[in-house]
């Protein structure tokens, strides 16, 4: 049966910019390199916005191998505003996560105990299906006129950098161009071109362990939930995960140790005895996919570089435990988007992009630090580290107390940017969780949910029953959402808390810039132009 994986979705075709007189190339606002889920992320979000932008990849089709399986609650709201929302129908759903210690389980959890979100915790998906889905509303996007390509078999060579633009090199089938980009963005991954040719490299660690990734395709009765074993009785002394992905295919995790022939153990004669030693001798399976993997905690230590933007596993790598590497890169594009859009089109000054890199390099930090405790507890390197975490893991089966302790990978959670230039005091005490710089969480409202009526641009959510305040003239976009805390009362609960009335700003990010309960025009003009990260805001 042929996969998606192996057919060409957007085949190599010959541009009129390979045509041009090579003197004067063909000059965009912005190029991103790299088709996976970071960068069609980033170039739908800019097409959607009336930017220019031209995707270059070196492959004509979605990743091989499932590779990135768990998206986020809050990846997949960025997805539905994407207009990429399937992928939340088709993935598997699940909530629910249990821990085993050698035979016996020491707990369970639930991530989502709350009711009335229109998005589960996480879902399990192929990144090959959602890259597909991506590719698919890409398509779409330019078959309406957006200004939108994605040049297959398109491989970058060199890279040029100016004060105002991105030199490139293309090698194609036919040949090889030149392009010119005012802006570049490089999610080209984590062996990434782009970062080898401008002599760039990470920092941080790569801890002395290997896991062996196998997608096994079978019929099974497993539940659907996050299963993780520490010393299994399958793979003693080591650890090992579970998960179910649509199509009857199960990713398995095991650990392997450090001193291994990597090539010999991805071999089916090592993988398949491993295999019958966790699942049984009689359960009939086949390999999709098979990869061995480092636990790598490293990040570029900038991501902006004038013009050219770095983000996904091009700017950071982390662990694969918590399901933060595809969450993270597609958080990347939603916060750099809208702030390209706006400096692109004159609405905001290149220091906006400043904020990219402090607010992204704080959440790279911030998985960093949560995927290395828990490789850290996951993979003991002494005596001391072991006795602790077997210790922590017999007190969990008993207690409530030790089971934070416990650390099998804490799963990803977005960033609130909280230290961020572009976000104001806060002296209100409104709820903690609608704080500035958090994501906006979202709600049931009369018309349906809230994050679906915020859309991609500023806008200022009234939580009163009284009209809300005028708004100021400006050239950037800004909706008025207004609901009556009576009408909608869990968003009363999330939004007000004890307060009788509030106001938010939200960003196009569906970030908060500010709040209050009782906004006038000029702080709500203020917050406006700091989250533009300039001093007044164009009136329009």
């Amino acid at each position: 049966m042929t996969k998606i994986f192996d057919i060409p979705l957007y085949p190599y075709t010959r541009h009129a910019d390979q045509d041009r007189d090579q003197d004067t190339p063909a000059r965009y606002p912005v190029v991103i390199v790299g088709a996976g889920p970071v960068g069609l992320a980033a170039a739908i979000d800019l097409a959607s916005r009336d930017v220019p932008v031209v995707v270059l990849d070196d492959n004509d089709r979605v990743s091989f191998g499932s590779r990135a399986i768990c998206f986020a609650k809050r990846t997949l709201e960025v997805l539905d505003r994407l207009g990429c929302g399937s992928a939340t129908k088709m993935g598997v759903t699940w909530n629910t996560g249990r821990v085993f210690h050698g035979e016996g389980e020491v707990y369970g959890f639930n991530l989502l105990e709350e009711d009335d979100h229109k998005h589960p915790a996480f879902v399990n998906l192929q990144q090959y299906h959602v890259e597909h889905i991506m590719v698919q509303r890409a398509q779409e996007l330019m078959a309406q006129g957006a200004p939108l390509q994605i040049r297959g078999r398109n491989r970058v060579e060199t890279i040029g950098t100016h004060d105002d633009h991105v030199r490139l090199n293309i090698a194609t089938p036919e040949g090889d161009y030149e392009l010119h980009a005012d802006w570049l963005i490089a999610c080209d991954g984590a062996n990434s071109p782009t970062r080898r040719m401008m002599g760039l490299d990470f920092v941080g660690r790569v801890f002395e362990d290997n896991f062996l990734i196998a997608d096994v395709v079978m019929q099974a009765d497993f539940p659907t939930e996050r299963w993780f074993w520490f010393d299994p009785p399958f793979n003693k002394g080591q650890s090992a995960l579970l998960h179910r992905q649509p199509d009857n295919v199960w990713r398995i995790d095991l650990q392997l140790g450090w001193d291994i022939d990597r090539e010999a153990e991805k071999r089916p004669e090592r993988v398949i005895p491993r295999l019958q030693a966790m699942l049984g001798p009689d359960v009939e399976f086949s390999l999709e996919w098979v990869s061995i993997y480092t636990f790598q905690c490293r990040r570029m230590e900038k991501f902006r570089h004038n013009r050219v933007i770095f983000a996904g596993d091009s700017a950071h790598q982390v662990s694969p435990f918590g399901a933060r590497g595809a969450n993270s890169g597609i958080q990347d594009a939603d916060n750099l988007a809208w702030k390209l859009a706006a400096v692109v089109q004159g609405h905001a000054p290149e220091a906006l992009l400043d904020s990219y890199d402090f607010e992204r390099v704080y959440a790279a930090d911030e998985n960093i630090l949560h995927s290395t405790r828990a490789t850290e507890f996951i993979t003991p390197k002494s005596e001391t580290s072991r006795l602790f975490r077997d210790a922590a893991l017999a007190l969990a089966e008993r207690h409530d107390f030790a089971r934070p302790l416990v650390n099998s990978g804490r799963l990803s959670t977005p960033s609130a940017y909280e230290d961020s230039w572009l976000t104001a005091a806060d002296p209100d005490g409104l709820p903690d969780m609608c704080r500035p710089g958090a994501p906006m969480p979202d709600a049931p409202v009369p018309d349906g949910w809230l994050l679906d009526q915020t859309g991609g641009d500023f806008c200022l959510l009234w939580v009163n029953g009284a009209a809300p305040p005028p708004l100021p003239k400006t050239a950037v976009p800004v909706r008025v959402l207004h609901i009556d805390p009576a009408t909608a009362p869990v968003l009363a609960k999330r939004y007000l808390g004890d307060a009788p009335r509030a106001a938010y700003l939200l960003r196009p990010d569906q970030h908060i810039a500010a709040r209050w309960t009782a906004p006038e025009t000029a702080p709500l003009t203020a917050a406006l132009s700091r989250a533009l990260s300039q001093s007044e805001v164009a009136h329009g």
